[in-house]
């Protein structure tokens, strides 16, 4: 059994128990083998070892009921215990309550006999004070100051108290018996005044907080405490300014004061208020003076320049001003100063501002043609020019030679961005400088001059030199850069557009002007876009018109009717050649000039237009079969060139003309099913009759009847 312990480890596992007690026994485990094995030695020692296990049961089981019982045993000796403590509490409980009671009496006979103490204490000081004033009257009336209180400096606080009260029953005194007396104590009043604030100023002049902190709650009493005040509030501003940023040392004054403020006056947010007032009124106010009316008459950029710079330092100022202790209503407060130095020059800012921008504006632009050595042209005028010149712009009459520009757009990106940013630091001063209430307006009159200069002045002008320059349809070799116009006023009016979102939009997006822009801002566009339109439009027929000259003059009858018709080669003729080179180098102008839709239109234009050309060229001749294959490659040719385009209906058109010069050498037998097919079928029957009249054969094969 004394192994059973061991045999008791946790955690416990019966199997494991078994085996391990199977191991220990002699001839009951595996170890010798099958030989070894003894079952009844084994069964032995589980009887043993059963019965040993139900003696140790039963010790356990007694110890168990002998520790049950000596629990119930405390358990009650410590209730008994818990009574007593509480009956113990209770009494003392009992005892805290007589206690409270007899304690509330007596200090309620404490009280009722400090109430009557104090009932007749009181007449007695009043009557003692009384007295007292009546000595130290008494000694003014007999102008003999005896009392060491009027001739001790160190007793100045309690001199000052004394003739701060007698000022005060003087003033009740009737004039003709008692003018002397009152005249002094009034001339030892201010006598005893002045040297409290000498006293102040000297101690402010020492940085003794705590003797500045006593002398002014004395003369808080006094009517020379603001003087006090002023005197702290210049000593304050001595040596504060010595750079030459007299923002950046206000705000380092104010940071340094208002700690000092606090520890020595009762009602610091008033010396603070009344400091930042003194500083705005004399140093801000001489400062922005200063600055700005030495430039106000002689150079006003740089007057609007500092006016912008000092109103928005002194705005930021004022910021920082508002985390001292002001008073209740610090922004008014502080706003009304800022109004006060700045009225004058903000209520002429806005003309003066439109002034300088209509002058700098007229000034950029000046510079610019005066560096292209051009002398601007009046527009819009009534000779007979310049009637000649509208009617020519809007007809192909050839009213006399076109303006020679030699090739240059009178539009600039630098100007441009020269106005643009003139007008957009308009737009930051106005947001800064004007009233809440004017701003969109103010706004909306510098948007105005930007469309005057900008758009009028500079790229309509462009515009109307642009499309006087066009040549006729039927020039010759015609320079035709008004695309070059048309890219320019692209990216210029993507400028003009930002600027318009980006800076004017956020001043007017909540006011009635935001209207009033966006009319005035669509009606210039479109004003722009017509004239743009009229020249695009012109300038196609130019293109138009150099097609059909080179085709004038490079194709000739032959191309189609060879003399030999067994000595050809198969290929496009000299004319077709030409064209689709300068068909392409048009179409490769319009994409640099042109973006987004814009593009596709153009180039649709232009096709329809090609097409239409060489439909109408190739009518004006007639066929051989050998000559029908050369018109079909000039088809084809002219069909690629058509790919550039990037425009399924001009690819369609060709297609479609490919098709119909297909007749042209098609056998006469076959000539009813070609037209029967399927790019044909859908056409004008007159129109497949009229190229079927352009073949050599048409009389003789007698192809009409094929459409009798």
């Amino acid at each position: 059994m004394a192994t059973t312990p061991q045999l008791f480890e946790e955690p416990f596992d019966a199997d494991e128990y078994i085996e391990r007690l199977a191991w220990r026994t002699p001839g009951g485990g595996s170890k010798g083998g099958a030989e070894a094995f003894d079952p009844k030695r084994l069964l032995e020692e589980f009887e043993n070892h059963i019965e040993e296990l139900k003696q140790l049961d039963e010790k356990i089981q007694r110890r168990v009921e002998k520790l049950e019982h000596q629990c119930h045993r405390e358990a009650k000796e410590f209730a008994h215990k818990v009574q007593d403590l509480q009956r113990s509490n209770q009494v003392a409980f009992q005892h805290f309550q007589e206690l409270d009671e007899h304690i509330s009496y007596v200090a309620t006979k404490v009280c009722h006999l400090g109430d009557q103490l104090e009932g007749v204490n009181t007449p007695r000081q009043r009557a003692v004070e009384a007295q007292r004033l009546m000595t130290y009257f008494n000694e003014f009336l007999d102008g003999d100051l005896r009392s060491d209180v009027f001739n001790n400096p160190e007793k100045i606080k309690e001199a000052a108290d004394i003739i701060q009260k007698l000022h005060l029953i003087a003033q009740e005194l009737p004039f003709d018996r008692f003018a002397d007396v009152k005249a002094k104590i009034a001339s030892k009043y201010h006598d005893l005044e002045r040297q409290l604030i000498q006293e102040f100023t000297a101690a402010q002049r020492r940085g003794e907080i705590g003797r500045m902190r006593e002398v002014a709650a004395v003369l808080l009493h006094f009517k020379g405490y603001a003087h006090c005040v002023d005197v702290y509030i210049k000593q304050c501003q001595e040596g504060a300014y010595m750079r030459s940023d007299v923002f950046e040392d206000t705000a380092l004054l104010c940071q340094r004061v208002n700690k000092q403020v606090g520890e020595v006056f009762q009602s610091p947010e008033t010396v603070m208020a009344k400091l930042i007032q003194n500083i705005f009124e004399n140093k801000l106010q001489a400062h922005v003076k200063e600055k700005l009316d030495e430039t106000r008459r002689s150079d006003i950029e740089q007057y609007l320049k500092n006016l912008y710079d000092l109103y928005t330092r002194t705005t930021a100022l004022a910021s920082k001003l508002t985390e001292f202790n002001l008073g209740s209503d610090k922004h008014t407060f502080l706003s009304k100063l800022i109004k006060n130095i700045f009225s004058t020059y903000l209520e002429s800012y806005i003309e003066m501002e439109k002034d300088y921008l209509r002058t700098r504006s007229a000034v950029i632009l000046q510079r610019y043609y005066d560096s292209k050595n051009h002398q601007k042209r009046p527009l819009g005028g009534g000779s007979i020019q310049e009637l000649k010149e509208r009617i020519r712009q809007r007809t192909n009459l050839p009213l006399g030679p076109s303006i020679d520009t030699h090739g240059e757009t009178f539009l600039s990106q630098e100007v441009v961005v020269n106005l643009l940013q003139e007008t957009r630091h308009a737009f930051e001063r106005c947001n800064r400088l004007s009233d809440p209430s004017d701003l969109p307006k103010n706004a909306f009159s510098i948007f105005l001059l930007l469309v005057e200069h900008l758009c009028v002045d500079h790229i309509d002008y462009a515009l109307e030199i642009g499309l006087s320059a066009i040549p006729s349809a039927d020039a010759k070799n015609a320079n035709l850069y008004f695309l070059d116009v048309v890219q320019q006023a692209n990216t210029i009016f993507h400028l003009f557009d930002k600027q318009f979102n980006d800076h004017l939009m956020p001043l007017i997006s909540s006011s009635p002007k935001l209207t009033e822009c966006l009319h005035k801002k669509k009606e210039v566009i479109e004003q722009m876009e017509v004239k743009l339109d009229t020249g695009i439009d012109r300038t196609l027929n130019c293109m138009v018109g150099q097609m059909k000259h080179i085709l004038a003059t490079e194709q000739k009858k032959t191309d189609f009717r060879p003399e030999d018709e067994n000595n050809v080669m198969i290929q496009c003729t000299a004319a077709c050649s030409k064209v689709c080179v300068y068909v392409s180098r048009q179409v490769e102008r319009v994409r640099k000039s042109m973006d987004g839709k814009n593009v596709d239109t153009v180039l649709t234009e232009l096709g329809v237009r090609f097409h239409r050309l060489i439909h109408e060229h190739l009518q004006q001749y007639s066929y051989s079969s050998m000559g029908g294959m050369l018109a079909i490659c000039d088809v084809a040719e002219y069909r690629k060139s058509a790919k550039d385009f990037r425009v399924p209906l001009v690819l369609q058109l060709f297609d479609t003309l490919h098709a119909l010069c297909n007749l042209l050498v098609v056998a006469p037998d076959n000539l009813k099913q070609v037209c029967s097919g399927e790019q044909l079928t859908n056409l004008d029957r007159n129109l497949l009759h009229a190229f079927v009249q352009l073949r050599v054969d048409y009389r003789q094969a007698r192809l009409g009847r094929h459409f009798s």
